[in-house]
């Protein structure tokens, strides 16, 4: 069985990510939507929030299970013995990072590949920052986010 992560904060989860975690279906078995805690990068929504809207948007995908994490993403792909990562690139910018990212979980764990997926043109400029932005303001987000996290936000 081929068995991947795709780790990420989801805050919150948006059209471009669900256009990767689609994508990546088509590749593996089974998919973890692992939800960082991540307490450092201060999120609008609360985690249990954030693992509740991606299960909401991924209930009818079977080869998806959401779970939640705190810790190195390294010792979750033991615990879960899956040895790739998926990670979306949207820019040139998203690239730098990422690969930062990719070479620091390879260089704690020889085994762990990092596949980048890019999201569909029509997604490629989505972010959960800008989402968070546009929400601060009061602004429409029903072309960013999934009905299922509309309802719920």
């Amino acid at each position: 069985m081929k068995k991947a992560i795709y780790p990420g904060t989801f805050d919150p989860i948006t059209f471009g990510h669900l256009d990767i975690i689609k994508r990546a279906c088509k590749v593996f078995d089974k998919i973890y939507v692992a939800v960082s805690e991540n307490k450092a990068k201060k999120p609008m929504f609360s985690y249990e929030k954030r693992v509740e809207l991606v299960k909401a948007v991924t209930k009818d995908l079977p080869k998806i299970e959401v779970i939640g994490f705190d810790g190195l993403l390294v010792d979750l792909s033991d615990k879960l013995e899956a040895n790739t990562i998926i990670r979306g690139l949207r820019a040139v910018s998203d690239f730098e990072y990422e690969l930062q990212m990719g070479y620091a979980n390879a260089s704690l764990k020889e085994e762990l590949d990092t596949i980048y997926l890019m999201p569909s043109l029509q997604y490629a400029f989505i972010s959960s920052s800008i989402v968070r932005a546009i929400l601060s303001h009061g602004g429409k987000v029903d072309h960013l986010l999934p009905k299922e996290v509309l309802e719920k936000i």
